[in-house]
């Protein structure tokens, strides 16, 4: 395994542009996002390599939930078919599979994909892949401020106690480590309400390149982009 001291610990990933991938080869955007997963293997692969400890994957935002049930449907197939036929890959490369986010609201069958996945490689200790699954930070948010609120309510914390440390063990990525690199595809500048207390300082890195064009080459160009930066946190 490759390990450079300036290589990220975490890599946190927009993967954007599946349908625009598509939608230029006259193809079904189902077609773009089965091409995309193809990047994900090729982007797990690639940490793995250059000694990441964490790769989170923005997979199924909340708000995509209001695309086409067709799509919605062709998506869900797709992750647990992903799930079923690269377990045993992760098993064999000791990745350890994460998924935050309302994972509640996926179809049962998902769900048990997920569950089965988690527990499968549970104690596996090389790299983390964190899905992001029906994924919004806004309401990873509330739900913290939420939980926080009725424990305070009920005396078990006082306000005064109430820190940024705190706040970040009632997230969903309690114990994950901040993203170093946050990496956004298809040349879109916005964060899409991903992760925007962990980003706090994260360095950000956008691609041109749509997600199912985004692979090894791109991936390590943009680790080198990291390394190039001087990251100062606020300071001089």
């Amino acid at each position: 395994m490759e390990t450079r001291n300036d290589t990220p610990r975490h890599i946190a990933i927009i993967m954007d542009g599946n349908g625009r991938w598509a939608n230029a080869r006259g193809l079904p955007r189902a077609d773009g996002h089965r091409a995309g997963a193809e990047s994900v293997r090729e982007a797990v692969e690639t940490c793995r390599q250059i000694g990441v400890e964490y790769l989170t994957l923005f997979a199924f935002s909340s708000e995509n939930w209001n695309r086409p049930k067709k799509e919605i449907d062709s998506l869900m197939k797709l992750l647990e078919r992903f799930l079923r036929e690269k377990l045993p890959e992760m098993l064999k490369q000791n990745v350890r599979l994460h998924a935050i986010g309302r994972l509640h609201l996926l179809p049962e069958k998902c769900r048990r994909e997920i569950d089965n996945a988690i527990e499968r490689t549970r104690n596996n200790t090389g790299l983390n892949l964190v899905l992001a699954l029906s994924y919004g930070s806004r309401e990873e948010i509330t739900d913290a401020a939420r939980a926080i609120a009725s424990k305070a309510a009920n005396g078990e914390i006082s306000p005064e106690e109430i820190d940024n440390e705190l706040f970040a063990s009632h997230l969903c990525t309690a114990g994950i480590p901040d993203p170093d690199l946050l990496i956004r595809t298809s040349g879109e500048s916005r964060i899409s309400n991903f992760l925007l207390w962990q980003i706090s300082y994260s360095e950000i890195v956008i691609s041109k390149k749509n997600w199912p064009d985004f692979r090894n080459a791109e991936l390590r160009a943009a680790v080198e982009e990291y390394a190039r930066r001087h990251r100062r946190f606020g300071t001089v």
